[in-house]
């Protein structure tokens, strides 16, 4: 087995790109009960938007932070279709 090790600055960047996101997704979704129709839709879809970008880069940030004693690499194409 493998033994692995984390950056402990790029775990605190995912917590907090972790926090922001939440808070942000919140407070686009807490608009959409005084709206009604399309408006509320575009900010249901905002905070969506922002909750699913904000999880992706959480989770990135994240994969990034852990290091193992073996090369490893990203395809760009893949990385950006998810």
């Amino acid at each position: 087995m493998l033994a692995g090790s984390y950056d402990p600055l790029l775990v605190l960047v995912s917590v907090i790109v972790a926090v922001l996101t939440s808070y942000t997704a919140l407070q686009l979704a807490s608009a959409v009960f005084g709206t009604s129709g399309t408006a509320a839709r575009v900010w249901l879809s905002c905070g969506a938007l922002a909750m699913g970008t904000g999880i992706w880069g959480m989770h990135f940030i994240g994969m990034l932070a852990f290091s193992l004693p073996i090369e490893l690499g990203y395809q760009i194409s893949t990385t950006v279709l998810s």
